[in-house]
């Protein structure tokens, strides 16, 4: 009996909360190394696929946002590029929109997985958290399904350890594992309430901000780095063209047009993507289609054409046609 009447008191709490407490809307961002569970932990949150989820540094190039939304706050959560040392002209502007976004944000996570140990590039990250005063921080121990409860207490304590070292106090520290989906709403109840006061800041079906070709720009990028990640880690840009509805479908019956390029460095890098008798290309559309169709929620027919854009990391000009 006691289970059944559980659940009315919980709705009856949460009505309560949101009487009396007020909402409270703002930014987050998590920060950690490359493969620090960053971007799953935004699709944990969100409760579906938003960020594109990769082993490979770099890979989220723009502001994705997921938004979390609950009776009692809303949560937009920023994804920012990895801030790392720059080589070109692209790094660097990666890593000013870093540290701008770090010092607008109301709350920064700082993902550390549980199975690694703490490396000079997490106190490389923390040391620059350390010198923005103002936002909060939390460090999220992420993956902890890979370790034993001994391995994960020690992470806890070095984690904490650091902070004391660089002279600030962590506002919370929490051990989540995003895949078994443990402790990841306790997460978003640590955020929240670190949150300024404001009304919902995005309408409530909102589950990202990015205008829909960023996104299916970055789907079609993932399924493309996807098996040549060695040979062309960073040399992958997409930009769609058009999105278009086909004319004279039947209502019940609706296609998508949607034409994208592909562009890579140099003309060495073309076979590379089109592969044997255009194999590789072909793969990378039929993946891709997969994941945008479940995005738009609607049939998409994909035309894809690789193009060279001569050292576009280098060239201003060609990284803002590019969208950077």
């Amino acid at each position: 009996m006691g289970a059944m009447s559980a659940r009315p008191n919980t709705e009856a709490a949460a009505q309560q909360a949101e009487n009396n407490a007020p909402h409270r809307a703002g930014f987050a961002c998590f920060v950690g190394r490359p493969n620090a569970g960053k971007s799953t932990l935004t699709n944990a949150l969100v409760g579906q696929k938003v960020a594109i989820t990769s082993n490979r540094p770099q890979t989220t190039r723009h502001t994705v946002r997921g938004i979390v939304h609950r009776p009692d706050a809303q949560l937009i959560l920023v994804d920012t590029p990895g801030l790392h040392k720059p080589r070109t002209l692209l790094g660097e502007r990666l890593n000013d929109v870093v540290r701008t976004t770090w010092a607008e944000v109301d709350v920064i996570g700082f993902c550390l997985p549980a199975d690694q140990k703490l490396g000079p590039g997490d106190k490389f990250i923390v040391k620059e958290l350390a010198g923005i005063r103002k936002t909060p921080k939390i460090a999220i121990i992420t993956k902890t399904d890979l370790v034993d409860p001994r391995t994960l207490a020690e992470q806890l304590l070095a984690v904490s350890r650091l902070g004391e070292e660089l002279g600030f106090e962590w506002a919370e520290i929490v051990p989540v594992s995003a895949v078994k989906d443990q402790q990841v709403s306790l997460l978003a109840d640590l955020i929240a309430p670190l949150l300024p006061e404001s009304p919902p800041l995005y309408p409530e079906g909102d589950l990202t901000d990015e205008p829909e070709m960023v996104m299916v720009a970055e789907l079609i990028r993932e399924a493309a780095l996807e098996g040549v990640r060695d040979e062309l880690p960073h040399s992958i840009a997409v930009v769609v063209e058009e999105m278009l509805p086909r004319e004279d479908r039947p209502a019940d019956k609706p296609l998508l047009d949607i034409h994208a390029n592909v562009y890579i460095e140099r003309p060495s890098q073309k076979g590379i993507i089109i592969g044997p008798k255009g194999q590789r290309l072909k793969d990378v559309g039929t993946k891709s289609r997969k994941h945008i169709e479940a995005l738009l929620g609607t049939p998409v027919f994909l035309d894809l054409h690789v193009k060279v854009a001569k050292d576009w990391q280098r060239d201003p000009k060609q990284l803002r046609k590019l969208g950077f």
